[in-house]
Parts: structure tokens; sequence; C-alpha cells
């Protein structure tokens, strides 16, 4: 019989919770622990173990996963880590926390004694509770069978691009789209009622056709309805937005749309839609 590695997911926030479910149905056996452990609770009897600390989730672990919100949040919550964590132990950093955050990180691994797999993920709140994810895996090739088991078991497919920061730098451009899409709905839907249509037209015409796609159709419906329950917080996307002008900079990039999108995603946020999905950016329009 395969072993299944033991599983620590540090971090049950909208994404982290239905990880771990579909972790545990998996058969893997898993500990929990987030900094507020009434959401780490909630998944009690599914089949997973709430530690009340770090130490205690992560202690005897084969993968060690952070899902957490940005590069600070991860380094902290790995430094109460330190000295319980076993040499052959691998680190799984999900988070979305751009080029300079990774190196950051990698460098905490290296000095934790632990190998690092970068491997952010595409999909939000409902993408992760069905199992869904695509994962842009990127790490050392040795420990790619040892981590192939966690994610089947959270993800449709895995995408294996490289060295570790090659999943962190292909997420910020996968980001860049996202963020591009979401803002260009807004504003297409509110130029459309600021022309004197009814807004939903614009859905109704590109709908089925080329310039249409799911996210388009979710994504719209969503503002009109003021649905604005967060599958991905705005607070994130403006965390993400920054991530990818920084990186683009440092690269030597000129993204003027994304420098726009980030400007207008800071204006939501600043008027206290943080705690909304980032489809809220449409109310501030």
């Amino acid at each position: 019989m395969t072993h299944q590695p033991t599983v620590a997911l540090l971090g049950t926030g909208t994404m982290g919770a239905g990880m771990a479910r579909n972790i545990a149905a998996a058969g893997l056996p898993l500990r929990v622990w987030n900094r507020s452990r009434d959401k780490a609770e909630a998944l009690a009897g599914t089949g997973v173990h709430v530690a009340g600390s770090v130490v205690e989730a992560v202690t005897g672990a084969d993968l060690v996963v952070t899902m957490l919100f940005d590069a600070d949040s991860v380094a902290a919550t790995m430094e109460h880590a330190r000295g319980a964590l076993g040499p052959d132990t691998v680190w799984v950093q999900e988070t979305t926390v751009g080029v300079a955050g990774h190196d950051r990180l990698a460098a905490l691994a290296g000095d934790l004694g632990v190998a690092l797999v970068d491997a952010p993920v595409l999909g939000t709140r409902k993408p992760a509770e069905d199992g869904a994810l695509v994962v842009l895996a990127s790490g050392p090739e040795e420990v790619r069978p040892r981590v192939d088991p966690l994610f089947d078991a959270i993800g449709s497919r895995t995408l294996w691009v490289g060295p570790a920061g090659a999943g962190s730098r292909l997420k910020l451009a996968a980001n860049a789209w996202v963020l591009t899409v979401v803002e260009g709905i807004a504003e297409s839907l509110t130029l459309a009622r600021a022309l004197g249509l009814d807004p939903a037209l614009f859905l109704e015409a590109v709908s089925g056709g080329a310039m249409d796609a799911p996210y388009v159709q979710l994504k719209g419906s969503a503002m009109l309805d003021g649905d604005f329950a967060p599958a991905f917080g705005l607070d994130g996307a403006a965390k993400d937005a920054g991530l990818v002008v920084d990186a683009a900079r440092d690269a030597g990039v000129d993204l003027a749309v994304l420098e726009a999108v980030r400007a207008h995603i800071d204006r939501a946020l600043e008027a206290g839609h943080g705690d909304k999905d980032m489809a809220a950016t449409f109310l501030e329009h």
C-alpha cells in the first residue's frame, strides 16, 4: 500500500477550508491550524485534527502547506514552526506572495532546513471546495512524487513549471489577466448604464461568443445583482494587484492598464469594500 503523507495545513480561510475537506476526503492524515481557531474548528468531525498551535500541527508532518494572506503572515507562521520540522519535511507554499515574497520565503526554507515547493493555485472558493483548483507547482524534481497525493486531492490539474519560484511568477501573470477582466467587466457595465442602456444587455450581447467567458458572466451577474459575498476578497485582490505591479516594475515592464486597475481597486478598498468580493470594484464606478 502506498504511503499516504501526513499533511499539516496552516490557514483555513476562504481557500484553506475547502482544501482541507478535500485532503481529508482523499484519506490523507490531516492536521490544521488557523490563527482564528473558530475557523479551524468548523472542520472538526470531518476527519481533520484541529491543532492548538503551529508546533502541534507540523510536528511529524511529511508536508506542511501554507495557505495564508501574504508573505508576512507566512513567514511569521513558519517561524513558529522552527525546531518542530523534520529533516525530510516538504514545505508546500501556496499563498500568493509575488516574486520578492517567494525569494524571502525560499531563504527562510533554507534556514529552516526544509525542501520548498512553490505551488500557488488558480481558483477561488468554489473550485477549492470542489477540489478543482489548478496547481502551478515548481520545485525540486525529487520531491514531486511526495506531493502528488496532495495536489491530486485539491486540484483538477497540476502544472509543473520549473524550479521553485516559477509557480509564483506564473500566478502573477494569471492574476494580471483576472484583475484586468474584472475591472473591464465593471467598466463595460458602467458605460452601458451611463449611455442609457440596461447594463445586462452587455452580458447578453457577448454571451456565447468569442468575447465571452464563464468568468465574464459570473462576475458581471454578481455585479448587477449586488452579490458581493467573497469568493475572492477585494483585500486580496488589492494585495495581488500590488504584487503584479511591483514585479512588472522590477522586470522593467510597463503595465499601464494594471497600474490603473490597481489604483481603482485601492480606491474601492479605501471606501470600505475590503471584506467584499473583488467584484465590488464595480461599486466605485
